[in-house]
């Protein structure tokens, strides 16, 4: 794929150079979306001078291609006045994904730039949560009656001039607003100009709840290859749409969070934030580590006799251990992802934990055969073989259970199971895994 991306080592050297005009011309050249990229990659000390040389015009779409850190940091480097003047001229979506991250002044004068009609449009779509179809949505439909001819929706077309991006249907509404269905673009061009529009509608259209789940919107427009959808209320009357780039949007945080809250972090941090802030983002979960790892040390701590009796006690347990975490994992991250998707819900809850129980059953005899071995001959000592294999068995079949337990126990607590999963699967395995062996091995071996 070709595309206009500007070179970030040109950019910083042109900077160092005194050459705005060679950076400008990257930027002219560049799109919104790699010029928020050429930012982000930037340090905070040389993005106020990029800024400068992006586009008047351009501006606004950097701002809200921007990672959410980068778009703070930023922020508080520029002037006020010249971040609402790039922001008020956004869509409407575009304007509510940025309303979060904007201070109180700043907001307070982006609100009394616009004018009064994106004011009550941008109210509206905030009063829905924005994890929802209503916060997605856009208010830029194009809408027609459910009674008039194809030929009548052309010239009102003619008549616009333009349409929204991602424009691939039109809504038809009755008096009272309320959607009575969906007309393919495609029908227009295709179909004869005298036939009523409403003949032409889509079979069983998607249509969103404004309080349906952004996930399932995500899922929806993935299964069904859509463009765009209506967004309708408990009554049926249209609210607004939802369109391919939004939830391309949604997708993508939602891979960046699950990919950063596996090590407590979140997607929104600055790679280059200062040191003292990224320490501090990243102590809670730190902490959290240590008291995970204060409670496996404990557990070691009641054996310490037994270690010392038996030193090949200390070289094993953290294969036991680490194997079971090992396990846990893969079906820690297959609940996760099913539950994101739907495909894990009550009905079949018990089904999934009996398989992966079973399946934590056969491994964890196929690897205690292994270790048996192993520490048999390397140990001279059969019978410790068979306690480390037993142990074995154990922890896998723990990991097992805690990988489905613990996303669905999380998830009921409101707790997202992508942040915390992991720690707590740890601690679990890692305390099973050395109590099995050392107690195993203190019962049957000393």
């Amino acid at each position: 794929m070709q595309h206009a991306t500007p070179q970030i080592t040109n950019i910083v050297e042109l900077l160092n150079a005194g050459n705005t005009a060679a950076v400008a011309d990257l930027f002219a050249e560049a799109h919104p979306a790699d010029i928020a990229d050429a930012l982000e990659q930037l340090t905070p000390a040389n993005r106020p001078a990029a800024w400068e040389h992006i586009p008047e015009d351009e501006k606004g779409e950097v701002l809200a291609e921007l990672n959410e850190g980068v778009f703070r940091d930023l922020a508080e480097e520029l002037d006020n006045k010249e971040l609402v003047n790039a922001i008020k001229v956004l869509d409407i979506d575009e304007l509510a994904d940025l309303i979060p991250d904007l201070p109180e002044t700043l907001l307070a004068d982006v609100l009394f730039e616009v004018d009064t009609q994106t004011r009550a449009n941008l109210g509206e779509v905030l009063s829905y949560p924005e994890d929802s179809a209503g916060g997605l949505m856009n208010l830029d439909t194009v809408t027609v009656r459910d009674n008039i001819s194809l030929d009548v929706v052309l010239h009102y077309l003619r008549l616009r001039s333009d349409l929204p991006d991602h424009t691939d249907a039109i809504y038809l509404v009755d008096r009272q607003n309320k959607l009575t269905g969906i007309l393919p673009i495609t029908s227009l061009i295709t179909q004869a100009g005298g036939n009523p529009a409403s003949q032409h509608i889509i079979e069983a259209p998607v249509i969103f709840q404004c309080l349906d789940d952004e996930e399932e919107v995500a899922k929806a427009f993935a299964d069904y290859d859509l463009i765009s959808a209506p967004v309708v209320d408990e009554n049926q009357v249209l609210l607004g749409r939802i369109t391919i780039d939004d939830v391309v949007d949604v997708i993508r945080e939602q891979a960046e969070h699950d990919i950063m809250a596996a090590a407590g972090l979140k997607e929104e941090e600055d790679i280059f934030a200062p040191v003292a802030k990224t320490s501090r983002n990243r102590t809670v979960w730190l902490a959290v580590n240590l008291v995970t790892a204060l409670l496996g040390s404990w557990v070691i701590g009641q054996f310490e006799g037994s270690i010392q009796q038996l030193v090949a006690l200390a070289v094993l347990m953290p294969i036991v251990a680490s194997m079971g975490g090992n396990a846990g994992t893969q079906t820690l991250t297959v609940v996760i992802r099913g539950m994101s998707l739907g495909t894990i819900s009550r009905g079949n809850m018990m089904t999934v934990l009996k398989k992966e129980t079973m399946v934590g059953v056969l491994n964890g005899i196929i690897w205690a055969v292994v270790i048996a071995v192993i520490a048999a001959l390397w140990y001279q000592n059969l019978n410790l073989g068979l306690v480390i294999a037993a142990a074995m068995i154990a922890n896998l079949v723990m990991g097992a259970i805690a990988g489905v337990c613990i996303p669905i126990f999380l998830d009921k607590m409101n707790i997202d199971p992508a942040l915390a999963g992991g720690v707590a699967l740890t601690t679990v395995t890692d305390v099973v895994g050395y109590f099995s062996v050392l107690g195993l091995a203190t019962l049957l071996l000393l």
